[in-house]
């Protein structure tokens, strides 16, 4: 059986290594395509050239970038609008866009809350990949972006309760953190095989480790605590997003 093709969309450099590192590099070493479309940031800014080999760490080509700028960073993207800003029709033309281009079988998103900072970039990214999943399919909708594939699956990235105490432990109560009931999560993907790139792609965003972000944290924990809270990604399947389309499941 074919693995299934991945597109992941999420907020800023660092979230596709951080929430879905394991599974890209896991899909990629099975054959699948793989690609990542980031919300925010520029082209030609260093986040996006740490971005740009992170992906290449795991397998998934080149950035694919929405440019817009992020919500806390105005010079993120000089001169553009910042995502939340953004009108919503005109972000989700620009996704449907790149899903058409590629034609995955799965996408992965940040869930409803963005994931456990809640920034405010990753809930509007689930927002704007929601709609665009589904838009397009529809062949009525966006006509000049291409012609019309509709994914088999939409996953959320995303925490149970029970993994949050531990991870506590470690980056310490800095701040809110959101999570699920144990219950929501449907995929719970085991990506220890996988750690040593995940690890090294969540370091690739060099400037993320310097300020001292998730991706600095995690580069002072040693390898048996890394593979402790870090080798389990989780993931909420929403509710199909094509009601015909046989169940397309990620590899666990």
């Amino acid at each position: 059986m074919s693995v299934p093709s991945l597109l992941a969309v999420f907020a800023h450099p660092d979230d596709e290594s951080l929430s879905a590192g394991g599974v890209l590099a896991r899909h990629a070493a099975a054959g699948a395509r793989t690609a990542v479309v980031t919300a925010t940031w520029a082209a030609d800014t260093l986040r996006a050239a740490e971005l740009a080999e992170a992906l290449r760490i795991l397998g998934a080509g080149k950035p694919r970038m929405l440019g817009y700028a992020d919500a806390r960073v105005p010079h993120s993207a000089p001169g553009c609008v910042r995502l939340c800003d953004a009108p919503l029709d005109e972000a989700v033309r620009r996704l449907v866009a790149h899903i058409r281009e590629f034609r995955p079988d799965v996408v992965v998103t940040h869930d409803a809350y963005g994931g456990l900072p809640g920034h405010p970039d990753h809930v509007h990214t689930h927002r704007v990949t929601m709609l665009a999943a589904q838009a397009a399919g529809l062949e009525r909708l966006y006509p000049d972006d291409g012609a019309p594939w509709q994914p088999h699956a939409l996953y959320l990235a995303t925490h149970p309760h029970s993994a949050v105490p531990a991870l506590r432990d470690v980056i310490g109560a800095r701040k809110a953190v959101f999570s699920v009931p144990d219950e929501q999560v449907t995929a719970t993907v085991d990506v220890g095989p996988w750690m040593e790139q995940k690890i090294a792609a969540v370091l690739a965003h060099h400037s993320e480790v310097e300020r001292g972000a998730l991706p600095g944290v995690i580069a002072g924990l040693p390898p048996d605590t890394r593979e402790r809270l870090f080798a389990t990604e989780w993931f909420i399947r929403h509710a199909s997003v094509a009601a015909a389309a046989a169940q397309t499941e990620l590899t666990a």
